[in-house]
């Protein structure tokens, strides 16, 4: 069957280097077994996927044209390609237990689909894939750089992160117009982070639309009683200077507050 046709829309770039690719498959940590690649394409990944001993492998794809190419020239995969969008699929009805993720994800979905990870991060133990070099940076950035920002704070309060490797723009059909970045986030231990989850998402979001504020002024709209903001250094910091358990204390005195 001929090439697929990477499709724009789709944020589409093919990877060609077949070292990255198994690098990128080496990168997999296992158990557990049960392993979802997102984005296969032409399956640069799963022909590597595919040979690894006692995994089940699947594989969900929103192209119908790399869906056809997929059932071709991977028949040992039948039944284990879902058409769809990842983004709409309930990983708890398609999986029993604990889960990997792997893939060249398409970038224009990248952030959306660490989010969706977070949803499911009780049963997602793993994810490793490539991205733009922006986007990795940026969820594994450590307290204080200006890549900083939601997405590192809440992905690092579940997960370990690592940028493991840059990717150059030639091994990809088309190149794109920017480096690629492998990251991988390994389940941490926590299983309680300490405060209100839906709060905590609300004071992260709210600090960071407004990162060059001091969150003393950013985070006004909670209500803030004036003596804690004026008491707590906490407040006269930007977010981007906060880690993980600085939010989670800043989540707990607003809870307390208001």
């Amino acid at each position: 069957m001929k090439r697929v046709k990477p499709k724009k829309y789709l944020g589409q770039h093919f990877l060609n280097d077949q070292h990255v690719a198994m690098r990128i498959v080496e990168s997999l940590p296992l158990p557990p077994y049960q392993v979802l690649e997102v984005g296969p394409g032409m399956g640069v990944l799963t022909q590597y996927l595919s040979q690894i001993p006692n995994i089940e492998l699947s594989l969900v794809e929103l192209d119908d044209e790399s869906v056809n190419y997929l059932h071709q020239n991977y028949p040992g995969l039948a039944g284990k390609i879902i058409s769809a969008d990842f983004l709409k699929l309930n990983l708890s009805d398609l999986f029993t237990g604990d889960i990997s993720i792997i893939g060249n994800f398409p970038y224009n979905i990248s952030s959306q689909i660490f989010f969706k990870v977070l949803e499911y991060r009780d049963q997602v133990r793993c994810v490793t894939g490539m991205v733009q070099r922006e986007v990795g940076r940026r969820i594994t950035s450590a307290p204080g750089g200006r890549d900083y920002g939601i997405l590192s704070v809440l992905m690092q309060a579940w997960y370990d992160a690592e940028y493991l490797f840059t990717v150059d723009e030639h091994v990809f059909r088309p190149p794109p117009k920017v480096k690629s970045a492998v990251v991988r986030f390994t389940r941490n231990g926590v299983t309680d982070i300490g405060c209100d989850e839906k709060m905590f998402l609300r004071v992260v979001k709210t600090a960071f639309n407004q990162r060059r504020k001091t969150l003393r002024n950013s985070l006004k709209s909670f209500g803030l009683k004036e003596q804690i903001a004026a008491n707590s250094n906490l407040f006269q910091k930007r977010p981007e200077q906060l880690g993980v358990e600085e939010f989670v204390r800043l989540t707990k005195m607003i809870e307390s507050s208001v």
